[in-house]
């Protein structure tokens, strides 16, 4: 999201840690100092005494990070462990009887599952794929509603080494499609449906309709009966989950790997309009997750911890499936929308369950801010200690209204910065040391050097002054490549600075006290509701459809999405009249849902007779977007091709 620049550069506020948290946090300014200290004193010392006392290993490592053929760094090769393993076995000696996960649907079932009992069905499960033929290295997709199978899937591809690629289930079939296929998949884990927003979400239809135009890598599909409605079951290829766990054994040796072995595969928008399945190992990304766990969340045992993240997304990796469950937490699933029955349930959830930490997006507080402080009031939330934000930077004005309503002016706020490519938390304030200011996302952890650069590279030590989000150090959760794609690795996050070091893509500034404040994205990749958009994914939809010659999208400040999506479009035909036609856009906002997810439909579609290109043929998208955002063009128009189009485009013709 890119904020108000005005409203953010004046805001001053500072609120130190709440004296109750900070006395009774695991971290004090002591400990953070240190922390802070080694890891510049012996960047690679620090990181590997922390994975040697954090992790559980097979096989200790001896090498701690090879940079021979940087950028494709490697943490502690020569070491092997199992994900699954340190996420559930080794709770197990004292924390069997430990509830692992709480959950709720959204139509009000619930469910308790203790760490023995979450081993017992990630052990079937696992089994189970392997009976269907999953071996290790094999790619499955999971394409489910927010449930607990979800979970007990990808720790049960983590236990056999299969490599793991969640999708969104608010994708569309044809984005589906493209990720079976980029992946190679071997085997589909859905369900028959699922429930969101009041609605019943078909799942399985959908990726009936993906496999019909799918290649051949993928043989199996495995479906939850989760709807209890009726799907079709292609024989010889369906299976229902009951039936793929049926019979097997509730023990499974989880399956020792080398700490490089990818876990999962993440795919991300990208600019070019194809996405990118983003690489993650074992055991640098579990590092990663466990650490922040401790040092932003402030874990403690009796926490009931809440991620209201999907799964589909980077944050339900690592702050649902993964973090929380290797640390021994007890976390909170909610499988439907915050409004369902009314605004008021993600606060029925945290007084029913006694939540304590509480992680959401900016987009999520923005929509609930909008029913008042009336709805939140009813509800007692103090058994919260700490708010967490993730996902876009969030504003001034949300930040206070969850400081003051929901945290009572007693909890931290950690607002994270961190991608799909960090795997974990990068910039986030230690919540019993660091003051937090609204809106900025504080200072970088121990281990994480991020810094803010000019064009040439250089790092800027002017307070307030803009410039480059780059990370000047491997990390271990850092990303590992791109699938299938190694020279897209290098281009999209080296090359800038000629492999020195990771261009995360985001503008920033550091103020006088180091702070750090995201301003936006340097590239064309959208925001919205904290879920990034390639402009080329939802431009490509549109001149897909046969009434639509060319198209151009961009993002407008929107204050509940952060940003939505704003599409000029040239028709094959004539322009109609007057620039409207609510029934094409309707149709043409329905077809982008189609083809790529209902996240993805345009806000607005504007009709004009061609787009504001340069002589040269391109497209001015600054224009564009000073256009959408409603404010007066000051560029120079001088090098377009047809000033007289700026009138339609502004919807003035």
């Amino acid at each position: 999201m890119t904020q108000n620049i005005d409203s953010v550069l004046q805001e001053n506020r500072l609120f130190p840690p709440p004296a109750d948290f900070a006395s009774h946090a695991s971290i004090d300014e002591t400990k953070l100092q240190a922390l802070y200290q080694q890891a510049e004193d012996d960047h690679e010392g620090f990181w590997a005494k922390l994975a040697h006392e954090e992790l559980s290993w097979n096989r200790p490592f001896s090498k701690t990070l090879n940079s021979d053929n940087a950028p494709h760094y490697r943490w502690f090769e020569d070491g092997e462990l199992n994900v699954s393993y340190n996420c559930v076995d080794r709770h197990l000696a004292d924390k069997a009887d430990k509830t692992a996960i709480i959950f709720e649907g959204e139509q009000g079932d619930t469910r308790h599952i203790t760490y023995a009992e979450l081993h017992r069905e990630i052990c079937r499960f696992a089994n189970g794929l392997k009976r269907e033929g999953v071996e290790c290295g094999d790619r499955v997709v999971i394409y489910m509603p927010m449930v607990p199978e979800a979970i007990i899937a990808m720790q049960a591809c983590a236990r056999i080494g299969a490599i793991h690629s969640v999708v969104f289930g608010g994708f569309s079939a044809e984005a589906l499609k493209d990720r079976i296929d980029d992946a190679g998949a071997k085997l589909l884990i859905t369900a028959d449906g699922g429930h969101r927003g009041g609605k019943l979400i078909e799942l399985k239809a959908a990726a009936d309709k993906a496999l019909d135009s799918c290649g051949d890598s993928l043989r199996k599909v495995i479906v939850l009966k989760r709807s209890a409605h009726d799907v079709a079951m292609k024989a010889g290829r369906d299976i229902w989950w009951s039936d793929a766990i049926a019979g097997v054994s509730d023990e499974c040796a989880p399956l020792s790997v080398n700490a490089e072995h990818p876990l999962f595969l993440l795919y991300t928008s990208g600019s070019t309009g194809k996405p990118k399945g983003i690489q993650h190992s074992s055991a640098g990304y579990l590092l990663g997750t466990v650490m922040t766990m401790k040092w932003v969340f402030d874990h403690r045992p009796d926490d009931i911890y809440w991620c209201t993240a999907d799964v589909g997304w980077i944050t339900g990796h690592s702050y649902v499936a993964y973090g929380p469950l290797a640390v021994g937490g007890t976390i909170m699933v909610y499988e439907g929308a915050p409004t369902v029955p009314d605004t008021g349930r993600f606060w029925k959830l945290c007084e029913a369950h006694k939540v304590t930490i509480f992680y959401t997006a900016p987009t999520a507080i923005r929509a609930l801010m909008k029913s008042g402080d009336e709805v939140p009031s009813r509800y007692d939330l103090s058994s919260i200690r700490l708010l967490g934000t993730v996902g876009e930077p969030i504003n001034p004005e949300a930040w206070m209204w969850y400081h003051e309503v929901i945290g009572k002016e007693r909890c931290p706020i950690v607002d994270t910065w961190w991608q799909t490519e960090t795997g974990a938390n990068m910039i986030a304030p230690v919540p019993g040391v660091i003051a937090t200011k609204p809106g900025s996302c504080t200072r970088p952890l121990p281990g994480m050097a991020l810094d803010v650069v000019d064009t040439e590279g250089n790092s800027i030590t002017t307070p307030d002054k803009g410039g480059l989000l780059v990370i000047r150090k491997p990390w271990p959760s850092m990303l590992r490549g791109i699938w299938g794609d190694k020279a897209r690795y290098i281009e999209t996050y080296w090359s800038m600075f000629n492999n020195r070091f990771y261009v995360a893509g985001d503008s920033a500034r550091r103020d006088r006290d180091g702070y750090y404040w995201i301003m936006g994205r340097i590239d064309d990749v959208l925001n919205v509701s904290g879920h990034r958009l390639g402009t080329m994914e939802v431009e490509s939809a549109l001149v897909a459809h046969p009434a639509v010659v060319e198209a151009a999208v961009v993002g407008r400040p929107d204050d509940i999405k952060g940003e939505a999506i704003f599409a000029y479009v040239v028709l094959k035909g004539a322009r109609p009249q007057g620039g409207v036609d609510e029934a094409l856009t309707n149709e043409l906002r329905n077809w982008v849902g189609e083809q790529i997810g209902a996240i993805a439909k345009p806000s607005e579609i504007r009709y004009a007779d061609n787009l504001p290109k340069t002589r040269s043929g391109k497209i001015m998208r600054r224009l564009l977007r000073t256009i959408a955002s409603g404010e007066a063009i000051t560029q120079d128009t001088s090098t377009l091709e047809n000033e007289a189009i700026l009138l339609q485009l502004q919807g003035k013709e």
